[in-house]
Formats: C-alpha cells, structure tokens, sequence
C-alpha cells in the first residue's frame, strides 16, 4: 500500500442502541496503540479528536419503540459532514461508537465520491444486515437501520435527505449469521450481495470478497468499510453488546484486510461496536488495531514473484 494520510476521526455514538458503552470505544482504540501502528507503517497521521452531535429537534418517531431519534439524527449531520471534510485531505478512519455512526460516515462518503464523478461501494462486514428502518424495527434501536438508510429505503424522514445514496447493487455483507425475518424479505429484493458465515464455511471468505473487489475497480469506485466488532467470533473478539456464536476467525479477518490493502480501492473505513466496558484487559481492541494494520499494509513477508523452475 502506498502512503497514506490518515485521518482519525472519533465517534462516541452511544444513542444506537440502549445498552451503553460505546461512547469509550475510540479512547480504547487510541489506547491499544492505533496512531502508533498507523505511523509504523509509514503513514502520515492526523487525529481530529471526538466529535458530538449536532443539536436538532424532530418530531416523534411513528414508531414509538424507536430509541434516541434525535441524537441519531445529530450524529449523522456531524459525521456526513466530518465525512466529506476529512475524504478531502486522505484516509479517514471513524472510530466507533455504535454503528449508527454510519448513517453519517456512509452518506458523507457517498456525497464525497459523487462529487467526483465516482460511485461509493460499501462493504459490510458484520453479523447482522442492519437493513430494519425506523417502520419496521421491533427493537427500536436504529443502529439495526444504516443500511437501509444509505440504500434510500423509506422511512427515514427524521434523518437528512441524502444527497447520493448507495445503489443496492454497489453493498456487499460478509459474515452474516443473525437476520431478522423482515430484512431477509427486504434484501430479498435487491441486488444486495449477501455472503453468511455458512457460505464462508463451504467456500471461504475469498471468492465473494475478490468478486465484489473487481466490480469496485472495474468501476473505478470508492470503497468505504464498515467492521463491526461482531464480524468477529467472540471468542476472538469478546468486547461488543451484540454477540453472534460462529463468527470469522483470526486468520480469515486478516485475509480479508490483507486483500483490501492489496486490491487498493478503499477510501474510509468504520471501527464500530468496541465496548470497552465488555473487553477482557483490551483484547478486542488490541485485535481491531491490528486487523486496522493489516488493511494499511502490515504483512509479514513481501511477497514477491519467484521463479521456481
């Protein structure tokens, strides 16, 4: 990977969910040693702090299980525009915070890549779909809604109107194990490309990702990345409220990042879902910086073509 400058923006979103927590993540990743493993590699390094939301006001949600609306709204003005201002300069990398945070860093990439003249892919790498709206959500917690925001699907009158969205077509979800009737029926009309963890297990992690990486360069796209802590096995990856059984190991997050560097297509990145406050002595956080080093470059041999004859 060639040099890059690297934007750190942090994004204590705790309103996407009623559990908290989150709002300790982008501290925990500073702690474990991000800036330190970004610069390592070579990287030039800015890091813009913490944002806060906006201050909005908006009318009550049709549905009254709904949590936070307004927080929600806030937070995807602040980071839609923190969004476009740090595409401008290099590589941002949000640090979660909930992943309703994407609201905001999705649709600001997705404005930054339409003006210029480039369409935004987005890799969902996460247990869940998060493809509910604010309608149609049972639980009320609209960090189970981003995707279905950014694709332009109904519902979401509260929020911004978009000013691109992310055609359904241009998503890739890798490691889905936990979707909700409703979304399955939802996605089941779109050209969204789903990959679950059964699909991983019979073919491996590989051949999905390498597909979608050559529909991004073939169209000249902007990648923005979105990991969920949960993409990850808890046994690997204890530290998030939404825990799955049976998730990607150790060795197959690193492939995937390791292909991301390679392919040389991504423009942002999400780390969401970190809980300190469920971590043992660090461990998820230590294990995101690292997975975050391998998309940057962090190999442990170069490898180049030899000849064997």
């Amino acid at each position: 990977m060639t040099q890059e400058h690297i934007i750190l923006v942090g994004a204590p979103v705790d309103c996407g969910k009623r559990r908290r927590g989150c709002l300790m993540g982008p501290d925990a990743f500073r702690t474990a040693g991000l800036a330190e493993a970004i610069t390592d590699l070579g990287h030039q390094l800015t890091d813009m702090g913490n944002l806060a939301p906006a201050p909005v006001r908006v009318a009550p949600a049709p549905n009254p299980k709904v949590h936070a609306l307004a927080e929600n709204v806030g937070w995807t003005i602040t980071l839609h525009d923190a969004a476009l201002q740090a595409a401008k300069l290099g590589l941002p990398i949000f640090l979660g915070g909930d992943h309703a945070l994407a609201f905001g860093t999705v649709s600001g990439m997705a404005a930054h890549a339409a003006s210029l003249g480039r369409p935004l892919f987005l890799l969902w790498l996460d247990a869940h779909s998060d493809f509910h709206t604010p309608l149609t959500t049972d639980t009320g917690n609209l960090h189970g809604t981003p995707v279905a925001y950014v694709t332009g699907r109904n519902g979401f009158e509260a929020f911004p109107a978009l000013t691109a969205r992310v055609p359904f077509e241009n998503v890739a979800m890798i490691g889905l194990r936990s979707v909700d009737q409703a979304e399955r029926a939802a996605l089941a009309q779109t050209s969204v490309s789903l990959t679950d963890m059964r699909a991983i297990d019979e073919t491996g992690v590989r051949a999905p990702l390498a597909a979608f990486l050559d529909r991004v360069q073939a169209a000249n796209g902007l990648l923005h990345v979105s990991l969920d802590v949960d993409f990850l096995d808890p046994d690997f990856a204890p530290a998030v409220g939404t825990t799955v059984p049976g998730g990607a190991t150790l060795r197959e997050a690193h492939l995937v990042m390791e292909m991301l560097c390679d392919a040389g297509c991504v423009a942002s990145l999400d780390l969401v879902e970190l809980n300190p406050f469920l971590d043992d002595r660090g461990r998820t956080a230590s294990v995101m910086v690292d997975l975050t080093a391998s998309l940057l470059g962090r190999r442990i041999f170069d490898r180049p073509t030899r000849s064997f004859a």
